[in-house]
């Protein structure tokens, strides 16, 4: 049996934001023993030219909810960002997995082929549904979690691999 694409997108989509969410409920716990305010822990970046710890949660929802509407041919819901404390943070990731979810997988599956087109700073990127999977969601959905994770691990906050992947 071969592995569709709505299984290599949308659970994989729902696990890591979970997971996302999971790191982030402790380390938000870490900083608030801390006396850390939301304001100041959603700003915390690992050095002055990266994007805040805010940001990188926004990037990982976007990669997930766009990936699944592009894959099914939809054009992607767009979500504000505008989040100023852990509650709306939360909010954002429950969003974009219950958007993610609303996708099926006979509107994903067989979207190999599907012609994505992305406007990137740097121009047009075309690719075919599987590339734009793998190579340009995949990487870029981790990417932006495992960043939220490191702020998390940079200020002490007691997290692991398990926490990162999660049961399974």
């Amino acid at each position: 049996m071969s592995l569709s694409m709505y299984q290599a997108s949308v659970p994989v989509f729902v696990r890591a934001l979970g997971n996302l969410r999971h790191v982030l409920q402790k380390g938000e716990a870490h900083a608030r023993a801390k006396g850390v305010a939301d304001a100041v822990l959603l700003q915390t970046r690992l050095v002055p030219d990266m994007l805040p710890l805010v940001k990188q949660v926004q990037i990982a929802c976007d990669m997930a909810c766009r990936g699944a509407a592009r894959l099914a041919g939809e054009e992607p819901k767009g979500f504000e960002d505008n989040e100023a404390t852990m509650a709306e943070v939360y909010d954002r990731i429950d969003r974009a997995i219950a958007y993610a979810q609303s996708f099926k997988a006979e509107q994903i599956d067989g979207s190999e082929a599907r012609a994505i087109h992305l406007k990137m700073r740097s121009g047009e990127l075309a690719l075919d549904g599987q590339t734009y999977l793998l190579q340009f969601i995949l990487p870029n959905l981790y990417f932006h979690c495992t960043t939220a994770y490191n702020l998390f691990r940079g200020m002490g906050v007691e997290i692991g691999k398990t926490d990162f992947v999660g049961a399974l």
